[in-house]
């Protein structure tokens, strides 16, 4: 397994391909694996490997948190397609949790792999046992319609479809604002880190046959 030399366009362009019908290198959220392949990339890949340059920025986006992603960070050779050799040096740096634990030694003997072994069963039972804070947010939504002959129902349709890692749908309520027009309150929660109410409103407005616009009227952190 491997990507071959990822410092290179031909490390890169596996990259790319093995890209190409998945989000992430493993998994339907981003992890250590993740963090391991992109800490391992010099720099943004070109707009040609399209797919590769998706991942690498979203990835990017997580670096303040790259450390609290799930999963234990393994050796870049064990990611990525089969029948690839891994060329690409190992990265010695990282932060406090996430340090090498793998050590430096060279030496393949028996004693040397089982002390591996036991350095790595004693981090992942460590990261196990480490709570995670979820960052929550309750949002309040108003959904405006162009005019009284908008169907509602229908729009109300549109806006629930919406799905998101992170976002959860609560109740609504058609509010009167005048001259026969009602607009939609909706609730949500959202999970801070995935969601955000720019996104909400990118997704919202985009059903532009119902919605006219879309106005954030509460928003509490959980």
């Amino acid at each position: 397994m491997g990507f071959g030399d990822l410092k290179t366009p031909g490390g890169l362009k596996v990259l790319n391909d093995f890209l190409a019908d998945k989000s992430y290198i493993e998994g339907w959220v981003p992890s250590q694996a993740d963090v391991a392949v992109f800490d391992a990339i010099s720099s943004a890949p070109s707009t040609v490997l399209c797919h590769a340059l998706r991942w690498y920025n979203h990835i990017k986006s997580f670096q303040n948190q790259k450390g609290s992603l799930p999963g234990v960070k393994k050796p870049l050779g064990q990611y990525g397609p089969a029948g690839v050799e891994d060329k690409t040096a190992a990265d010695s740096k990282d932060d406090d949790d996430d340090m090498d634990l793998l050590g430096s030694d060279e030496e393949e003997d028996a004693e040397a792999e089982k002390l591996k072994e036991e350095r790595i069963a004693a981090y992942a039972a460590k990261k196990s046992k480490k709570p995670t804070l979820i960052a929550k947010s309750s949002i309040l939504l108003d959904v405006k319609p162009w005019d009284d002959e908008t169907d509602m129902a229908k729009l109300e349709e549109c806006v629930r479809s919406i799905s998101m890692d992170g976002l959860l749908w609560g109740q609504s309520k058609l509010v009167p604002v005048g001259y026969g027009i009602k607009k939609l309150q909706i609730g949500c929660v959202v999970e801070d880190d995935k969601v955000g109410t720019d996104q909400l409103e990118e997704q919202i407005t985009a059903f532009e046959d119902y919605v006219q616009s879309m106005d954030v009227a509460a928003f509490n952190k959980i």
